[in-house]
């Protein structure tokens, strides 16, 4: 070992930090807590625990349904002996699976050595053959990354995803019926309600929430370059067609039935799809919010003991909102990235695809981390009616859209007098600040049927908001 290997210190002198505890990326160090859970499913250990599910659940399923020629089913003891290898996968595990991968340099050759290791305690030492009968790596590959996969979409994402979608909407339904004045290009334009603008997000994202709910979860198993030729030329008489599909699907997975040597992966790119749309939909609404807060519509809640600013007392910052927004730009960088490149492959095979795929977990920590601190900011929000109110009340000039198209109607009905509605209107409001009572007064001098009028003297920007607070049905 060289000096320099040995060395705990640094070339500036300071001591160096490298150890087997301390994080490089903040998913797995600023951030653990809130990305901990895609653990289970989505890292090196989790992935190397799914591939021995996968030579196992082949392992059993070849005996049970007598696929080579002098075999029989397994035992329940030997059967749950096998799974318990599973079951009891632990760190210690995968560190003997690093271990044998360090002589093998392979990491699915590995697996089999680790499996085949334990069949003499289940007195199956003479079936080590069968460990990784007829497969490729992209066999047991494709099928784990599928099972991790799933299983952090529906355990992990999903039940984030749903919950913000749900907190959305019990936002929404809090404030149906608050007024606000809209903001078109960032100027004053026709009113509508709090929740219904909130609802509109819930809509949006709650949709590309049932995109990923639909998504399928693709998998092969048919050898080298998916002919199964080591297949038939081991075992003709076996309907390896129906062996494949068989226990695919009995993994939980949908059957890939055409593809080269690895799946094709554009089931991944469809659901990666889907969850970037979901982000970008997410930072939308960080935006708006961010942006409200900063015109003071909503007032943030301080946390005891938190600073803002580290020099301006004042201060509560919109924090989770930015960190999300930071967040969901990296998750989609990575998800696009992903989607975009692993549809691709050269000739029958190529390996971009397996580097790519030890990026999946962060693209997801990303998206969650960003859906934790949403949730999180949302939470600390508290509707500011005071001065939404007084918003409205200082542009009384929206209504002018709903004077004319009364005018509209009123001249379609016959009544005289209302011609060119728009034109006059906008020599009255166009560039101008026009308060309530020279509204009332331009009304007044229109000559409208009477019940027109009334409606229109009636009307206020506070109650211009048609019929918003009935759309919320639709974020349901």
């Amino acid at each position: 070992m060289s000096h320099r290997e040995n060395c705990t210190t640094l070339p500036n002198g300071r001591h160096s930090l490298a150890g087997a505890h301390l994080a490089l990326g903040p998913l797995d160090g600023r951030y653990k807590a809130a990305t901990e859970p895609l653990v289970d499913y989505l890292s090196e250990a989790a992935l190397n625990r799914d591939r021995v599910h996968v030579e196992v659940e082949w392992f059993i399923y070849l005996c049970d349904n007598k696929v080579l020629p002098g075999l029989e089913p397994l035992s329940d003891e030997q059967k749950s002996g096998l799974r318990d290898i599973v079951t009891e996968f632990t760190e210690e595990s995968a560190a003997e699976l690093a271990e044998i991968e360090a002589v093998t340099v392979h990491d699915v050759k590995a697996v089999e050595y680790f499996i085949g290791r334990r069949l003499e305690k289940l007195g199956l030492a003479h079936l080590k053959p069968l460990v990784h009968f007829g497969c490729t790596s992209e066999d047991i590959n494709n099928l784990s990354y599928a099972l991790g996969i799933k299983d952090a979409v529906t355990n992990v994402w999903l039940p984030a995803a749903r919950d913000l979608v749900a907190q959305l909407n019990t936002m929404a339904e809090a404030a149906r019926d608050t007024p606000m004045l809209s903001r078109t290009h960032g100027q004053p334009a026709t009113p509508t309600t709090l929740g219904k603008e909130l609802a509109v997000f819930a809509y949006r994202l709650g949709r590309q929430v049932k995109a990923v709910e639909n998504a399928e979860f693709l998998g092969k198993i048919n050898g080298a370059t998916g002919t199964f030729s080591a297949h038939f030329a081991a075992v003709p008489g076996a309907d390896w067609l129906k062996v494949s599909e068989e226990f695919v699907t009995g993994l939980g997975l949908d059957w890939n039935p055409l593809t080269t040597q690895i799946e094709n992966h554009d089931w991944q790119a469809e659901l990666y799809s889907s969850i970037a749309h979901f982000n970008q939909v997410l930072h939308n609404l960080c935006t708006d919010i961010w942006n409200y807060i900063s015109i003071r519509f909503f007032r943030q809640i301080p946390v005891a003991g938190a600073t803002g600013s580290s020099t301006m007392p004042h201060k509560v910052n919109p924090i989770r909102f930015e960190n999300a927004e930071a967040n969901l730009e990296i998750s989609n960088a990575l998800l696009n990235t992903l989607g975009s490149t692993l549809i691709q492959s050269r000739w029958q095979r190529d390996l971009t695809d397996s580097s790519s795929q030890r990026n999946i977990g962060v693209a997801f920590g990303h998206s969650i981390l960003a859906i934790s601190n949403v949730a999180k900011g949302l939470a600390r929000l508290d509707v500011a009616e005071d001065v939404i109110a007084e918003d409205l009340d200082n542009n009384w000039e929206v209504l002018a859209e709903a004077i004319q198209m009364v005018m509209r109607a009123e001249a379609i009905a016959g009544v005289e007098g209302m011609e060119d509605p728009y034109e006059r209107l906008k020599e009255l409001t166009r560039g101008h600040r026009v308060d309530a009572a020279r509204l009332k007064e331009f009304v007044a001098e229109l000559g409208l049927s009477e019940d027109a009028e009334k409606r229109l003297k009636e009307l206020t920007p506070a109650t211009y908001i048609g019929i918003a607070p009935e759309l919320l049905k639709f974020a349901k």
